[in-house]
């Protein structure tokens, strides 16, 4: 036995003979379905995410189905994961039942976004990575199971590959007036009714408190229930409605789970919470780590929107990606410089230890980073994994901040920490952190260019002072 190996662990149930004690068949059967509902949890975590929002658009923010929210302040993106804090969100959650066959009217200008399913698999890009190359199209999105329409004309037509889509964009115009006539240009409505009847209005979450995030205890699988009873759920994944059964979530019939079942779905729902942790913020994949001397990792490493590898479904790739993140975007793996966009990730100093609220850290930014429209470094909870919700109500420092202080050689220093820093940097270049608050970063590269991609350009480590 080498240093590094460990005894197997002892049986933890008593035996009669080469059989379990029959008094133990009960524990035994608890422990089967806990490691079942753990699993469920983490391949349900991108349906739950979006079921949750769906349940906020609706709910909370009184959207309709041809409405559109937009993400504009800092305070409206407190609940939204992962968002960045520099562009403006648009977006809606559509139940394509209600709908029917839904016509979506982009305007010509520089955004980006599309439609995904509730498994957030991307169905169509739109804007500067889409087929309209940012120039607007109109769009027809079929519900699964129906025909595309011969007479479709000038509309490009996507069936969808779920009963409820989210369709969303950003606009990538730095000027806020012309950004805002985008926004306003853009129409949504059922193919089957007169577009002037159903107008597309703009809903503002006007600073109410929400939370996109999947919920914690019994609540998630509530959620995952009722997305469940008319979402559709793939060929591939008919062994998790046998665990889903067992759980007591079938379609058609009431989600009413007993004393014991109810303890069991809130422990797994802690423990799968834990492991979806782990498993982004200690990822473990093949070439995750972008530089093999820094602590910065590509945080998306789904190869594609299907989420499919050559030989099995990313089934943890996708997990890591969707308990951080929300939605999936073919730019987000743009490999063309100057389009789309680039995310890598951090989530210890450099010394591999947690990024702690009450500590001070410097982050070094090399000058020229290679992004041909923006770039920018973010903070994040790591609880709900939205912006810092701090007393500065800001969460992000990049290169459209006018006021961001450079080093004689075109380089940044970013300081976090819960005070200001007192030296030459100054606020200017500062993103307060909370005491007693885990929190990550994101590094954002919008347009990236070749020595992003080629690696010759490398990000410092976020390193205490």
């Amino acid at each position: 036995m080498t240093a590094e190996a460990q005894p197997p662990p002892a049986d933890p149930f008593a035996t009669e003979g080469d059989l379990p004690r029959r008094e133990d068949l009960g524990h035994i059967f608890d422990e089967l379905d806990h490691q079942m509902a753990c699993q469920a949890y983490l391949w349900a975590l991108p349906l739950v995410a979006y079921a949750q929002w769906q349940k906020v658009h609706r709910e909370t923010f009184g959207a309709g189905p041809c409405d559109l929210v937009r993400y504009l302040s800092y305070q409206d993106r407190l609940g939204l994961i992962t968002a960045n804090a520099t562009t403006p969100y648009i977006l809606n959650f559509i139940d394509l039942s209600e709908t029917g066959p839904l016509v979506i009217e982009l305007p010509a200008g520089p955004t980006a976004g599309g439609v995904s399913d509730f498994w957030q698999r991307e169905i169509g890009v739109m804007g500067e990575m889409g087929p309209d190359k940012g120039a607007g199209g109109r769009y027809l999105i079929v519900p699964p199971g129906q025909q595309p329409p011969a007479d479709a004309g000038d509309l490009r037509v996507l069936v969808s590959t779920g009963v409820n889509i989210m369709f969303g964009f950003r606009t990538l115009d730095p000027d806020p007036e012309r950004a805002q006539a985008l926004v306003d240009a853009v129409r949504i409505h059922p193919r089957a009714a007169d577009p002037d009847e159903n107008p597309t209005r703009l809903v503002s979450p006007q600073g109410r408190p929400w939370s996109g995030d999947q919920p914690r205890g019994l609540e998630y699988w509530e959620r995952l229930y009722g997305i469940y009873q008319t979402e559709i759920v793939d060929e591939r994944d008919r062994f998790y409605l046998a665990m889903l059964r067992q759980l007591g979530i079938v379609k058609g019939e009431p989600f009413t789970p007993d004393e014991r079942l109810t303890r069991i779905l809130e422990r797994a729902s802690a423990v799968g919470e834990r492991m979806a942790q782990a498993n982004s913020f200690a990822k473990r994949f093949a070439g995750a780590r972008y530089w093999p001397d820094r602590q910065w990792d590509l945080v998306l490493m789904l190869d594609r929107s299907d989420q499919r590898a050559e030989h099995h479904d990313q089934l943890l790739e996708r997990a890591a990606w969707f308990y951080e993140a929300v939605s999936f975007s073919a730019a987000m793996k743009s490999q063309t410089p100057g389009l789309g966009q680039a995310y890598l990730a951090t989530y210890t100093d450099a010394h591999g230890q947690w990024l702690d609220g009450a500590k001070s850290y410097t982050l070094h930014v090399p000058a020229n980073p290679p992004a041909k429209l923006f770039w920018s470094a973010t903070v994040y909870d790591i609880t709900t994994r939205c912006l810092i919700d701090n007393p500065q109500q800001r969460g992000d420092r990049g290169s459209r901040d006018r006021d961001l202080q450079y080093n004689d050689d075109g380089s940044v220093d970013l300081v976090f920490g819960p005070e200001p820093p007192s030296g030459p940097v100054g606020e200017s270049n500062w993103v307060q952190t909370v005491p007693g608050r885990h929190w990550f970063s994101y590094f954002r590269f919008y347009g990236p260019l070749e020595p992003y991609f080629d690696r010759t350009w490398c990000l410092g480590d976020i390193t205490p002072l």
